[in-house]
């Protein structure tokens, strides 16, 4: 497949930027709240040290993941915007000129979400609550209610899903005709039956992540988390997905702590889906046939 030449002109870049993906593993539990932050904060100043424009983080990286019962997940909550990881993020999206995207257990009138959220220099920019719930999250959380939506910013458009969302292949669909340049995935891909990865140590969510970048011509970036919780294993693998679907860089191991960067222009995902002179993924498709939004009712579509 030809290279595509960048949106603006051969050579040029529109909207250069510097993704990371934040690879560790966080503790459940109010007592390691405070190790928990620190830890995203030591990370996240890495990769603004790193050049990073754009960092994503693990699902649920300030808190841990397997609660107990509802009073503990009511006990890691906070409100969203103006919450004490917000706030975090947002003092070093502030001070390093970047933006973050990290996930948290929202309260919201008595109901728990697992959202994810976007800050950038500016402050607070939005949220994306979780719709696809896994195992014992259904316990905990309600199902998002705001619908799929993507967030304009001065360095492109910024889509957020969060881990088990990937597997239902209208989120991503939805999210990349909305306008999304790249999609911004939190994850705590946890371990399922066998075999956990390839031979060449990747995972079934990873493969899925960059077949979605593949067949929406956007970008995707996934941050997972590594470790063990109460007996669940999570799967490693954060990698960011060019347009074409295969990783950029290297996809993390399994039981690294890390991070994964990559230079891309986000612009370019506008002119990604033109395969060639007579293919273009989302012009050929037979909206003559389905819905164009797949029955969507959300936010209205971006201009691409």
């Amino acid at each position: 497949m030809a290279e595509k030449v960048a949106a603006g002109g051969a050579g040029v870049q529109v909207s250069p930027v510097r993704v990371a993906v934040v690879q560790f593993e966080p503790r459940v539990g109010v007592e390691n709240l405070r190790a928990n932050a620190l830890a995203v904060e030591e990370r996240l100043l890495a990769a603004a040290d790193g050049g990073a424009g754009l960092i994503v983080l693990p699902e649920l990286s300030t808190t841990g993941y397997v609660f107990e019962n509802r009073a503990e997940a009511y006990a890691h909550s906070e409100p969203v915007p103006g919450g004490r990881s917000l706030r975090m993020f947002e003092r070093v999206a502030r001070d390093r000129r970047v933006y973050v995207v990290g996930n948290v257990v929202e309260e919201s009138a008595g109901r728990l979400y697992d959202t994810a959220v976007l800050v950038g220099p500016d402050g607070y920019i939005g949220r994306y609550r979780k719709t696809h719930l896994w195992d014992a999250e259904k316990l905990w959380f309600t199902p998002g209610d705001e619908g799929y939506q993507v967030f304009d910013t001065p360095i492109g458009r910024i889509g957020l899903l969060v881990c088990w969302d990937i597997w239902f292949p209208e989120t991503a669909r939805i999210v990349t005709q909305l306008g999304a340049d790249i999609i911004c995935i939190p994850t705590g891909w946890v371990w399922t039956p066998p075999p956990l990865y390839d031979e060449n140590g990747v995972c079934m969510a990873a493969h899925l992540t960059y077949t979605a970048a593949h067949v929406n011509g956007v970008f995707i970036a996934t941050a997972d988390r590594i470790g063990q919780e109460r007996g669940v294993g999570f799967m490693g693998n954060s990698l960011i997905a060019s347009t074409t679907g295969w990783p950029i860089d290297r996809i993390a191991g399994p039981d690294e702590d890390t991070i994964i960067y990559a230079d891309i222009d986000l612009a370019a995902a506008r002119t990604a889906p033109i395969w060639n002179q007579l293919n273009d993924l989302h012009r050929d498709r037979r909206t003559d046939l389905y819905d164009r939004m797949l029955g969507y009712r959300g936010a209205a579509a971006l201009s691409r």
